[in-house]
């Protein structure tokens, strides 16, 4: 019954990369410099600014499945800023508020693989703060929407890295596990290489393992990739030097 609820995997925390916010000026790399700039630094009030932006563009663009998703997206940078700094109810908060535009954007434009990764993402980032009844309400649509986001695009790393992290948060007898959670990491690395999220999970899931020496390393390549990740810092120092 609960493997049914939370799904294979149910999404917990993801960590959101890509797209930016639109703005007046139509400087979308700008923006997508400020929004990965205020998660690295777990800036809330910053994110909370970029939210209000993009809800004024979403309003003003009903129609636009784009203006729909950067607005999810932003409200999952925040719930996953959330979730660092151990807030789970402002996370899942947050969280919920991204579900209705992100089901929009699906709704506009259903073949889109990331999307439906984000709506997963957000259905998923609901759950922690209250496991039995967000598993209930938001389990499934975590499950389902990144199965059909890797069915309509096989090679999206960050959905192998949604995966991993739903493996990681659901024991082994529900269908998940540690090993499973390593295996879906792994794949999303091959896939990007570059990817930092992937190894700042993987560094996760191999501390929990006990793999300490192999976690530094997987922290460590992630800081390479985005030296300015403030829990990638946190995880590093956190984790036993061997």
């Amino acid at each position: 019954m609960i493997q049914r609820l939370f799904g294979r995997p149910a999404v917990i925390a993801v960590s959101i990369l890509g797209c930016a916010l639109l703005t007046e000026a139509g400087s979308a790399p700008a923006i997508q410099t400020d929004l990965a700039g205020a998660r690295d630094r777990q800036d809330l009030n910053a994110l909370d600014g970029m939210i209000a932006r993009a809800k004024q563009a979403a309003e003003a663009n009903p129609k636009s499945a784009d203006a729909q998703y950067q607005l999810a997206l932003a409200y999952s940078y925040a719930a996953e800023v959330a979730m660092e700094l151990h807030d789970k109810r402002k996370a899942a908060a947050y969280a919920e508020a991204g579900v209705d535009p992100a089901r929009k954007a699906v709704a506009d434009e259903d073949s889109n693989a990331e999307y439906h990764r984000l709506l997963g993402a957000v259905c998923g980032q609901v759950i922690p703060a209250n496991p039995l009844l967000g598993a209930l309400s938001y389990g499934k649509c975590a499950q389902d929407e990144i199965n059909r986001a890797i069915e309509l695009n096989k090679d999206l790393a960050l959905a192998y890295v949604s995966r991993g992290v739903g493996d990681y948060y659901l024991p082994q007898q529900m269908g998940g596990g540690l090993a499973l959670a390593l295996q879906h990491l792994d794949k999303a690395i091959s896939l990007d290489p570059k990817l930092a999220e992937a190894y700042l999970w993987k560094g996760v899931v191999l501390r929990k393992s006990n793999r300490d020496a192999e976690a530094r390393q997987a922290f460590e390549r992630a800081l390479q990739l985005d030296p300015n990740r403030l829990w990638a810092k946190q995880q590093l120092q956190k984790t036993p030097a061997q």
